[in-house]
């Protein structure tokens, strides 16, 4: 049985007040509370165990490189990866696309060369290709969503023409909560000679991630939105890929031999991790992965279906809330609007005022934003913490504020 209130217990921040109410925390789409034990393994290693890792004999530099290693194989396991030498540690999402841009299509790329993406995206899966776009000409094509939020995966493999090299696409969109099938876009893809990257930053933290089974070359993942810290993340890339690439950042740790006429490299992974690592973020972050996984990923996911269902059901009943992003399999994030109300800035400090935090704005997804015709939303976004009483919580907010804007 899912026993959310011991899972609550465990984040001790829960358990706080914001303007004299209880906290009801739904902004996890932006960043996840940290449970107990991972704020307890990075104040160890901080306190207890920290060293440098991999250049050092002694005791504390071997302990922390024993533990921010075994980190490699617990994401490679989250993820299902084949090896852990698929896994590139990075400090999230941002920095595992821009290295792919850099190490992997920048030296295969050329002008009138196209990257398909959808008008989904995130701006960190969209500003490192019009990187490429404004310094090489490479051509940016953009895949629509239908009146719902549905992204059909027909449209992204029809937009493929033989001058496509790459298709990066979210997973899970971090506004609509819509889920990408992104399994029969990968197979279409491969079937053309077309590299897939996946933007998993909203998926993993929902639901159980398979890369085998979905195929793709590239997937990405935040820490910080798997309850774990900020600065730490990691990128699946398919070993057959990682032998296409070049090192991205120099220094440290990712050579084996320097001279004054040349450079032998490390071996991958280790070729593309320059300089000291966040070696007690990641350390953190293999903590928390271990927390979801004990806590069960599948059960984390029937939890939060639950909580989207109901919140669906709730705002059924407020015909003034506009909700961009219905598809019924979405995952449990809301944007919103308010008919007739005042800037969604407004609408979430009302909110705040009653200890309800979501997020307003554009959510680093501009072009979506213009394809809807909106200036922003506000989004409340579910995690595994969450609770139904907190949904009604937060419908008695939004009635306050449709009383005071509406």
């Amino acid at each position: 049985m899912y026993d959310v209130a011991a899972i609550r217990r465990d984040f001790p921040i829960l358990a706080r007040e914001v303007n004299g109410k209880p906290l009801v925390y739904l902004d996890n789409g932006a960043s996840a509370q940290k449970p107990q034990v991972v704020i307890d393994a990075i104040s160890t290693a901080y306190s207890h165990e920290y060293a440098n890792v991999h250049r050092g004999l002694h005791y504390l530099s071997n302990l922390a490189t024993d533990k921010y290693e075994a980190v490699r194989g617990k994401v490679a396991q989250f993820i299902n990866a084949a090896t852990e030498d698929e896994i590139i540690f990075n400090s999230g999402t941002t920095e595992a696309i821009n290295m792919v841009a850099y190490s992997w299509a920048m030296p295969r790329m050329e002008a009138g060369d196209e990257i398909i993406l959808s008008i989904m995206e995130h701006h960190a899966n969209i500003v490192p290709w019009h990187f490429l776009r404004e310094r090489m000409g490479v051509v940016i094509k953009w895949v629509d969503v239908d009146a719902t939020g549905a992204l059909d995966p027909q449209a992204v493999i029809d937009a493929i023409t033989p001058r496509t090299k790459l298709i990066a696409i979210t997973h899970m969109s971090n506004v609509l909560g819509t889920v990408v099938d992104v399994k029969s876009i990968t197979s279409a893809a491969h079937e053309k000679g077309v590299a897939v990257l996946v933007d998993g930053s909203q998926a993993a933290v929902h639901m159980p991630v398979d890369v085998q089974d979905i195929g793709c070359d590239f997937y990405c993942l935040t820490g910080h939105k798997l309850y774990g810290p900020s600065g730490s993340g990691a990128v699946y890339v398919k070993s057959s890929r990682m032998d296409e690439m070049r090192p991205f950042i120099g220094g440290g740790d990712m050579i084996r031999e320097v001279t004054k006429v040349g450079v032998i490299y490390n071996d991958a992974p280790m070729k593309f991790e320059a300089g000291t690592p966040g070696i007690v973020q990641t350390i953190g972050l293999g903590v928390a992965l271990d927390y979801m996984t004990g806590v069960g990923l599948a059960e984390i996911a029937a939890h939060e279906a639950s909580l989207r269902d109901y919140t669906v059901q709730k705002l059924a009943g407020l015909n003034w809330i506009q909700v961009q992003g219905t598809t019924p399999d979405k995952g449990a994030i809301f944007s919103f609007t308010m008919e007739g109300a005042a800037h969604a800035h407004d609408i979430s400090t009302i909110l705040d005022k009653k200890g309800v935090a979501v997020r307003a704005g554009q959510h680093c997804c501009g072009p979506l934003m213009e394809h809807m015709e909106l200036n922003a939303t506000c989004r409340a976004s579910f995690g595994m913490y969450n609770t139904t009483d907190e949904i009604d919580t937060f419908i008695d907010a939004l009635e306050l504020a449709h009383d005071l804007f509406g």
